[in-house]
């Protein structure tokens, strides 16, 4: 039948070269061993959208969330003390393995509700009962193990133990935003929502980082945007599609500092490493976070932050929900297919798939441990 069997000890190779190169094989998107390996090898090692500033807004405020629930479901906690300074933090007791805050709030303290160990906003050990006879303690152990984050406008974004600093993923976006007129940004949740799509996770990135499809799949969106025009930007750890209006359609007013001035902007379509896209639109901008839950089944967030509400049904920003239901509708389809027999990898299109070309090299990167 053709079938290619392999070895997970072999590593996954992607030819630098994409007018040579062969796709990822079927079998990373099959395989458990991979889904698994790539918690600590990709996932932990990359930066996460953890929420925006108002979710800890005022001193005293606490805010527990899950980083990659389903996947790499850990535990953490952002805090602002009272000194108005803002803490990420593990939420969990480091007396007994306790989840420690439960729902956000406005406190004094933080205390565990198994045996009262406190602690204080910034994650250093308070007090904790019944532990007067204990020798050397307490200890630095007994702080809450601080996780690294950053800001990046209003958003928030942590890592387990990243591999680069949030700069090396996000100065390609601020560099190249300078000059496009975005006003202050809303969460809007009635136009936020979550999607489960069966599929492996890279199959949805993959589907997102070309425009190659769009003719075929999205008439709605390829009535608004120029596809001739369409063009592909590759960064060390993200991508940028940009999208140019069809005349008398809907586009960015750009400043003169902007790179883009002159130029007819429908959309600014970002990809960050691994696993996020940053859509910004003359209405605002659609967050999408791709969670893995399992080798086959994803969750997708779409968060919504709008700046210009007359705006939000014209051009390329219209219609997410439809272009989200479509492009459901091919990973799905493409999810069944790699489960043949008869397929192993497929080739490039030089012209239209360089960002998957670098999604897949990236990847291999970090699988080979390289």
């Amino acid at each position: 039948m053709g079938v290619i069997k392999m070895s997970l000890k072999t590593k996954f190779t992607i030819d630098p070269d994409i007018t040579k190169a062969e796709t990822m094989p079927a079998e990373f998107y099959r395989s458990s061993e991979v889904f698994e390996q790539l918690k600590s090898k990709l996932f932990a090692k990359c930066w996460h959208f953890a929420g925006d500033s108002d979710i800890v807004k005022i001193p005293g405020s606490v805010y527990p969330f899950t980083l990659l629930e389903g996947y790499l479901n850990e535990p953490l906690l952002l805090t602002r003390d009272r000194e108005d300074k803002v803490h990420c933090l593990s939420n969990v007791c480091t007396h007994r393995g306790n989840i420690l805050v439960e729902g956000a709030d406005v406190v004094q303290n933080m205390r565990c509700r198994y045996h009262g160990r406190r602690f204080e906003l910034d994650g250093c050990f308070r007090s904790m009962p019944e532990c007067e006879d204990a020798l050397n303690f307490p200890r630095k152990e007994d702080n809450l193990s601080k996780v690294p984050f950053e800001f990046w406008h209003k958003f928030i974004f942590t890592s387990i133990d990243p591999v680069k600093p949030h700069s090396g993923f996000f100065k390609p976006i601020t560099e190249r935003l300078e000059g496009v007129k975005l006003g202050e940004m809303t969460h809007e949740p009635t136009r936020s929502r979550d999607y489960l799509v069966k599929c492996n996770w890279a199959l949805y990135v993959e589907n997102y980082l070309e425009g190659f499809h769009i003719p075929y799949v999205h008439s709605s969106l390829n009535d608004v945007i120029d596809y001739g025009a369409y063009t592909d930007e590759l960064y060390e750890f993200a991508t940028l599609q940009l999208g140019i209006a069809k005349p008398g359609e809907e586009c960015f007013t750009l400043s003169e500092v902007s790179p883009d001035y002159g130029t007819e902007v429908a959309a600014y379509y970002w990809w960050v490493f691994p696993n996020m896209m940053f859509n910004y639109y003359p209405w605002g901008l659609s967050i999408n976070i791709v969670r893995p839950i399992a080798k086959d089944m994803t969750k997708v967030s779409f968060i919504t932050y709008v700046s210009d509400s007359s705006k939000l049904d014209n051009g390329a920003g219209s219609g997410l929900d439809r272009v989200e239901r479509e492009d459901e509708a091919i990973v799905e389809m493409v999810q069944r297919g790699m489960q043949s027999s008869f397929y192993s990898r497929g080739r490039y299109s030089p012209k239209r798939e360089k960002g998957v070309h670098h999604f897949h090299r990236l990847l291999t990167h970090f699988l080979n441990n390289e």
